[in-house]
């Protein structure tokens, strides 16, 4: 099945707000997944589009610096978050 090009550009538009909206936190992809009601390997690739295109950055260490081996979290980079958090106001 073949998801259109708007309907994609909707959904990278709702993961970045939902990456917005818990700012500073990293969030693991099962959890955006979930949250926007998606298969969890679509949400990964759509994540690393957005990586891609330098929106988003991917942690892939835990807090004491050690590398995970199957998990990612995600989180805006900063010029991405700063651009949100004017057009909020």
């Amino acid at each position: 099945m073949k998801i259109s090009d708007k309907k994609k550009e909707k959904i990278y538009e709702q993961i970045l707000y939902y990456l917005f909206t818990e700012n500073p936190k990293a969030i693991y992809t099962s959890y955006i997944a979930k949250e926007l009601a998606r298969d969890e390997e679509f949400i990964k690739k759509l994540l690393k589009e957005l990586k891609e295109k330098k929106l988003i950055i991917e942690i892939k260490k835990n807090k004491e610096g050690i590398d995970y081996l199957r998990r990612s979290r995600w989180k805006l980079t900063s010029p991405v978050y700063e651009l949100y958090k004017k057009n909020q106001l």
